[in-house]
């Protein structure tokens, strides 16, 4: 028998004529099944699956055209819901097989196939994060390069970045978001431009919404000798390296009333040290019990970290006595070599990356003026005895900007104020020409033989010179020559012009003479004129 449509079927039998009929069977219901299939995904799709997380699985069906119902099947149940499982917060108990199947609405007898299952594995351990730093010893404007890893990673990561601060009630830290991280980056890197101090770095990942976050990596630092923060180690004997039965000694000065000393790699018996302790004037020693080579630092109850030195601690006969913190370019500094007997020692070897530097008589290596090209690896060799060798760093003088970097800042003062004394020049000499500018004024008087002339300046009363000139006016009379004399007054006005540097005389003078008479005419008198002579700089008007 064929089945061309899903439903509730059932059958009877009957035999004779006329029929006589058994009773119905029982019914049956026959589903009819669609070529569509049910499809699962998983949203977020990642592989692997943290205890917490919000997932969701979808079942998809490819036809739009018809209204479905949801069938989801599990490990643990089976149940009718909408196209998406949800799963608020992942657990061990949400681990398993999940499929799905769609119904129609309205003719539920038919559906579509199971889909395939998908497998959902759900840990219970929130994955690792692990940072790296690179470099971890630091140079004066050093970047630095943190890189952060996640145990089993998968997409989705986004990545937040944090700066330890030291928390004063117990020997761990809180933290600090790093500027650009307060929504994570998708890069798994971070780049800390310009750093010089001391610093903890801690990372972590996370994904989805709302975020699971992965659990915070452990602390690395980084290390600087440069001293800029508000917190020195001091170590005693301030050296490098220490014979195993040396006693030696930690302390920190600062502002901060407390104080722990840090060391990596740390470990068990050092935990006496990293206790918090008052500033005034406590210390921490060192077991030097056994042989270690240890990065040591200062941290302040108020979260600040102090410049680092390397300390070893040898189990030898011989060692290298040099400076543990950096010298600064100029200063002078002496290296020595130094027997587990405390014997001074001549005769001895000293080495700079390896090569000898100084073999003669003396038993210390004085450099008077250290520059960087001292920086290096240094070691002594005695009797056939050789030390370790230890880094000795030399840093630069602080000095304020450099010239260079001022010049810009003092040609454009420069340029300034010379702009500034031309604009001043140029309006004095504006003022200058404007109230030198002189124009003969002539007063007019019924008396024709005491004229006076007044010159003004504009805005500004002149004083007047008067000077008697005398005159003679040779013309011809006739066929004879006749000498007509008068006198002349005038007055004089002293002007300058600046651009050419010129002393201007007006001289206005007005003839005495009376009239002559020649052959029944008369001579007029000589108009009033006005004169302007040049005079020279250096020139006096008495002369």
């Amino acid at each position: 028998m064929t089945v061309s449509q899903g439903g509730l079927y059932w059958c009877r039998g009957g035999r004779g004529n006329p029929v006589d009929y058994t009773e119905y069977s029982d019914s049956i219901r026959i589903n009819t099944i669609v070529s569509n299939k049910a499809v699962v995904t998983l949203r977020p799709n990642w592989t692997e699956i943290y205890r917490g997380e919000a997932m969701m699985l979808r079942c998809d069906i490819h036809d739009r055209d018809t209204e479905w119902e949801y069938e989801w099947e599990t490990l643990h149940y089976t149940s009718l819901n909408q196209n998406e499982y949800k799963i608020s917060k992942a657990s061990s108990y949400d681990s398993g097989n999940y499929r799905c199947k769609g119904k129609m609405k309205n003719a539920r007898h038919i559906s579509t196939e199971w889909s395939d299952y998908i497998k959902l594995t759900v840990s219970d351990n929130a994955p690792e994060s692990v940072l790296t730093v690179s470099p971890s010893w630091l140079s004066p404007g050093d970047s630095v390069t943190l890189s952060c890893e996640v145990e089993h990673p998968s997409a989705g990561w986004r990545f937040y970045w944090y700066k330890t601060v030291p928390k004063p009630s117990d020997k761990s830290y809180s933290y600090e978001l790093l500027p650009g991280s307060t929504n994570g980056t998708e890069q798994d890197s971070y780049i800390i431009h310009g750093s010089t101090h001391t610093a903890g770095y801690m990372c972590r990942a996370g994904r989805g919404d709302p975020v699971f976050y992965t659990h915070y990596s452990k602390p690395e630092f980084v290390w600087s000798g440069d001293v800029h923060s508000a917190v020195t180690l001091k170590v005693s004997p301030d050296r490098v390296q220490h014979f195993t039965s040396d006693s030696v000694s930690l302390s920190c000065e600062g502002n901060s009333t407390e104080w722990r000393v840090r060391r990596f790699p740390e470990e068990h018996y050092w935990s006496y040290c990293s206790n918090w302790r008052s500033m005034t004037g406590s210390t921490c020693n060192i077991d030097s019990s056994q042989q270690s080579n240890a990065v040591y630092w200062c941290e302040s109850g108020s979260g600040e970290f102090s410049d680092a030195v390397n300390i070893t601690i040898q189990n030898a006969d011989i060692i290298l006595v040099s400076p543990v913190h950096p010298v600064t370019e100029g200063d002078s500094v002496t290296l020595g070599c130094k027997l587990k007997t405390g014997e001074l020692l001549s005769n001895v070897f000293f080495y700079q990356n390896y090569k000898l530097i100084q073999n003669d008589t003396r038993g210390e290596l004085n450099i008077s003026a250290v520059s960087k090209s001292d920086e290096g690896f240094y070691k002594c060799k005695y009797s056939g005895k050789e030390s370790v060798q230890s880094w000795m760093s030399v840093k630069a003088v602080s000095r304020p900007e450099s010239s260079s970097s001022l010049i810009p800042l003092i040609v454009g003062l420069v340029c300034g104020i010379i702009l500034i004394i031309l604009l001043l020049l140029l309006y004095r000499y504006r003022r200058s020409k404007d109230s030198h500018f002189i124009r003969p004024i002539q007063s007019e008087s019924t008396n024709q033989n005491e004229n006076s002339s007044s010159l003004y300046d504009a805005g500004e009363s002149q004083d007047i010179t008067y000077s008697s000139i005398e005159l003679k006016n040779i013309a011809k009379a006739g066929k004879r020559h006749e000498t007509v004399e008068s006198s002349v007054y005038a007055d004089v006005k002293i002007g300058s012009a600046a651009d050419d540097n010129l002393t201007y005389t007006q001289v206005n003078y007005h003839n005495k003479g009376k009239a002559k008479k020649h052959k029944g005419k008369s001579t007029p008198a000589a108009t009033d004129e006005a004169v302007y002579s040049e005079v020279k700089p250096g020139t006096s008007l008495g002369q």
